[in-house]
C-alpha cells in the first residue's frame, strides 16, 4: 500500500513543508477521531483537479460510518460538496441533512487543513449517527474540545509543529482526560482520569482545583512533578509542551498538554493522562535480564580468553610439533567464540553485528597465516545482524574454512587471496569462501574426510546452523584453481 507522502508526491503538487504538515497531522488525529466518535478522512486536490482520498481513521469510542478502505479512492471537484465549501471558502462546513448509506445515516463536515496563508487539504468528519443518543458529559467534554481542535486545524494553529505527536504509547483519549480553563482550574475530569489521580495519592475530587499546582504537590520528586506542571503551564500559555512521565506512590503517569486556542483565544488545555505503571515495571524487568544476560557474555568472553591463554602457554611448552600445532588450533577456536560473546556482551538484545565479527577473524586469521606467503583477506556483501545462535557457530566455521585456505590452498606459493562474500536474503544467508589456490586434491569428498577442521565445519553447518555446505574446486577463468565453499544457512528458527 502507497503512504501518504507516496500518494500525495505522485498525485499532488504540495510542496515538502505542506506533505509535512499533513503528516504532523495524520500523526496525532487519532486523537480528533475518538472525540469526535467519528470518522476522519484527508482529501487533497490532484494535478488533474479532483479530490483524491490519502489517509483514513476511524474512532475507537464509536461505530465506524466506514467499513471499507477509502484510501485511494478518488471524486470529482463538485463545488457543492461539503468538501468542495470548505475548501474554496476556507471554513467548515457541514452538511444540513445526513447521507444515507444504505441504511446508515452519516453526518459529514468538512473541514479546512491550513498552514500559513494556504489551504492544504481537508477533512471529512463522517459521524455514524445510527447509535446516536442523549450525550452523556464526557461526552459532552469529548464533543466540545474537538469542535476547538477542528477550529484550530481550519486555522493554521494545529497540530503543533514542535509536538511529538504519534509516538509508541502516546496517551489517547479512552485513557484519561481532564480539560482545564484558562486559568488551569480543571472543569472536567473523565473516570480514568480520576482513577489515575487516586493512585497518585489524591484523596478529594479533582474538579475545581488547579491541576499544575496539584500534580506540583504529588510527586516527592521536585523537579519531575516540576517539569510536568512547567508543562501544563506552557500548554495553557498556548505552548507545545512534549509528553512526560511522574512517578508517585508506586505510580508512574504519562502526561501529555494540549493546548486550546480557537480564533487566537486562549481557552484552556486538554491533558491526556495514561497510567503506564505496569509497562514501566515490565520495563524495568526486561532491562534488568538484559543487563544479566549482557554480564554473562562478558564473564564467558574473559573465562574463554583465560582458557585461550592457558592453551597457548602449554603450546609453549609442548615438545611435539604436531601436540603443538593442536594447540594452537584450539586457541583460534576458542579466541573465535570469545570474539562473538565479546560482542553480545555490548550489544542490546540478542543481535550482533556479524560484519564488525567477521572483520575481527579476518584480522585474526591473518595473524597466524605462514609468514613466508602472503595472504590477503577481502570481505564482499553484507551480512548484517544475526542472532547470537547463529553468529557464534558461523564464526566458527568461517574461521576453519579460512584457515584451512591459509593452511593448504597456498602450499608452495608466494600466496594468494581469501574471499569472503555475503549473500543476504529475507529467509537465508548465503555465504561463499573461496580462494584462488592450488585447488582440493584429486578425489577429494568432505562428507568422507578426516580432517578435524573440516569435521567440525560439517557438523556446525548441519546440526547447529541446520544449513548445507558444497567444497568444490573453482571453475576455471583468467586464473584456474582455487577452491569454493558455498554455504546456505536458513535465518528462520
Amino acid at each position: 500500500m502507497s503512504t501518504l507522502s507516496d500518494l500525495l508526491e505522485a498525485h499532488t503538487a504540495l510542496r515538502p513543508g505542506e506533505i509535512g504538515h499533513l503528516q504532523l497531522l495524520v500523526g496525532d488525529w487519532q486523537l480528533l477521531a475518538d472525540l469526535s466518535f467519528a470518522d476522519l478522512l484527508m482529501w487533497c486536490v490532484t494535478t488533474e483537479g479532483d479530490l483524491l482520498c490519502v489517509a483514513q481513521t476511524r474512532p475507537t469510542t464509536g461505530p465506524t460510518a466506514h467499513d471499507d478502505d477509502l484510501v485511494g479512492v478518488r471524486q470529482p471537484f463538485d463545488a457543492e460538496l461539503h468538501l468542495a465549501v470548505a475548501l474554496r471558502e476556507r471554513r467548515i462546513c457541514r452538511e444540513t441533512d445526513p447521507d444515507w448509506q444504505g441504511d446508515l445515516p452519516v453526518r459529514r463536515e468538512g473541514i479546512p487543513i491550513r498552514r500559513g496563508g494556504s489551504v492544504v487539504g481537508v477533512l471529512s468528519r463522517d459521524t455514524n449517527l445510527a447509535a446516536a443518543r442523549s450525550p452523556s458529559a464526557l461526552e459532552l467534554a469529548y464533543l466540545q474540545g474537538a469542535a476547538e481542535l477542528c477550529q484550530m486545524i481550519a486555522e493554521g494553529r494545529f497540530p503543533p509543529g514542535d509536538g511529538d505527536a504519534g509516538q509508541q504509547g502516546e496517551p489517547r483519549v479512552g485513557d484519561g482526560l481532564l480539560r482545564l480553563d484558562g486559568r488551569g482550574t480543571v472543569t472536567y475530569a473523565s473516570p480514568n482520569a480520576l482513577s489515575a489521580y487516586r493512585r497518585l495519592g489524591v484523596a478529594g475530587d479533582v474538579l475545581g482545583q488547579r491541576l499544575p499546582s496539584l500534580t506540583e504537590a504529588l510527586a516527592p520528586d521536585s523537579f519531575e512533578a516540576g517539569l510536568v506542571s512547567a508543562a501544563i503551564r506552557s500548554a495553557l500559555r498556548g505552548g507545545s509542551p512534549g509528553r512526560l512521565e511522574m512517578d508517585a506512590h508506586g505510580v508512574t503517569i504519562l502526561v501529555r498538554a494540549l493546548p486550546l486556542r480557537p480564533g487566537g483565544r486562549r481557552e484552556g488545555a486538554l491533558v491526556l493522562i495514561r497510567d503506564v505503571t505496569d509497562l514501566r515495571s515490565r520495563d524495568r524487568e526486561l532491562s534488568g535480564k538484559d543487563a544479566t544476560i549482557r554480564e554473562i557474555h562478558h564473564r564467558v568472553k574473559n573465562n574463554l580468553q583465560t582458557v585461550a591463554a592457558l592453551l597457548r602457554l602449554q603450546a609453549r611448552r609442548v615438545g611435539g610439533d604436531d601436540a603443538r600445532l593442536a594447540l594452537q588450533e584450539s586457541v583460534r577456536r576458542v579466541s573465535s567464540i570469545a570474539v562473538v560473546h565479546e560482542t553480545l556482551a555490548l550489544a542490546i538484545g540478542d543481535q550482533v553485528d556479524f560484519d564488525a565479527i567477521l572483520d575481527r577473524l579476518l584480522s585474526m586469521v591473518a595473524e597466524v597465516a605462514a609468514p613466508e606467503s602472503t595472504v590477503v583477506f577481502r570481505r564482499e556483501g553484507a551480512f548484517g545482524e544475526l542472532p547470537g545462535d547463529i553468529a557464534t557457530p558461523l564464526a566458527m566455521v568461517l574461521t576453519e574454512l579460512m584457515q584451512n585456505a591459509v593452511e593448504h590452498a597456498f602450499v608452495g606459493t608466494e600466496g594468494g587471496t581469501v574471499l569472503v562474500r555475503a549473500d543476504r536474503l529475507d529467509h537465508e544467508l548465503g555465504v561463499l569462501v573461496a580462494d584462488d589456490g592450488t585447488g582440493l586434491p584429486d578425489g577429494f569428498d568432505l562428507a568422507s574426510s578426516d580432517r578435524l577442521g573440516l569435521q567440525i565445519v560439517r557438523t556446525l553447518v548441519g546440526s547447529e546452523l541446520r544449513g548445507r555446505i558444497e567444497l568444490a574446486s573453482a571453475p576455471g577463468g583468467d586464473r584456474p584453481g582455487g577452491t569454493e565453499a558455498r554455504l546456505r544457512l536458513p535465518l528462520l528458527r
